[in-house]
């Protein structure tokens, strides 16, 4: 993992996410294959591997930098920006 000067300007503590499941997938009837917790607002989307890659269309429509896995088990966290895990 490597640091991106991104990640230092994230909100401490975490923001909620403000719902368990992307709701974007929901009101398209899809089914969501990953979820992503944006770090910025808590916006919960799904990964590119879904249908409507929703986490990609949040950033791409707010350009908030760093999401994380939103996946139990899992810890990872991804710059869109810098395009490295961190």
């Amino acid at each position: 993992m490597s640091e991106c000067p991104h990640l230092a300007e994230m909100p401490r503590p975490e923001p909620a996410p403000r719902a368990d499941t992307c709701p974007e997938c929901l009101a398209d009837g899809t089914h969501p294959v990953q979820l992503r917790l944006c770090l910025s607002c808590g916006h919960v989307g799904c990964c590119d591997s879904s249908v409507g890659r929703h986490a990609t269309a949040h950033f791409d429509a707010t350009g908030h930098p760093v999401m994380r896995t939103f996946e139990p088990g899992e810890a990872w966290r991804w710059c869109f920006v810098d395009g490295v895990i961190v």
